[in-house]
């Protein structure tokens, strides 16, 4: 039986094409664009259905330019190509992805399927995944009815997360939850 990999992490979106040699604006959803985002980096190129896209993107340059990422890849010559590529996801696979020295960060697949529960230990549901907003991260909660919930990933609300015993303590205030 063939082992299963994991899902790749997403670490950033192509937004367009940027002038006509192939250069692509990328929109980025790391935390750390400066290791993810270099010339000799491999990204894996995410999208739902096989097409002529490449598999992966060697980056060949990368460059900050009024704000935005500007990224230039083996792969893609021109500006046809970079069009082809609008739209999809960039990402690397967990087993690339470095430890985090600091214990209260977390890459945001070592959070998705925990158990949330509350401080006394009553069931709240599941984490379905980690949202990157521009406010700050939202844990994206499950419940036991169905519904989803967003939860700000702030000390005040998310009092501790054990992924060891698979578990994250969530104590909402009050209506938090009845909001969705």
């Amino acid at each position: 039986m063939a082992e299963q990999q994991a899902a790749p992490l997403v670490v950033g979106r192509v937004v367009k094409p940027h002038g006509i040699q192939g250069e692509l604006v990328v929109e980025i959803r790391t935390d750390s664009p400066e290791r993810r985002f270099v010339v000799g980096a491999v990204l894996g190129v995410l999208w739902k259905s096989r097409g002529t896209r490449p598999e992966s993107l060697e980056l060949a340059a990368v460059r900050w330019h009024a704000g935005r990422l500007l990224v230039k890849a083996v792969e893609v010559t021109t500006r046809e190509d970079a069009e082809r590529l609008r739209g999809v996801l960039l990402g690397v696979r967990p087993e690339e992805l470095e430890q985090l020295e600091d214990p209260d960060e977390f890459h945001d697949h070592e959070l998705e399927g925990l158990r949330a529960v509350r401080p006394d230990g009553a069931e709240l549901g599941s984490l379905l995944g980690v949202l990157h907003a521009p406010a700050g991260e939202l844990l994206r909660l499950s419940l036991p009815d169905g519904r989803e919930a967003l939860v700000p990933f702030v000390a005040d609300i998310v009092v501790d997360v054990d992924t060891d015993h698979g578990t994250v303590t969530i104590d909402p205030p009050e209506g938090l939850l009845e909001l969705f």
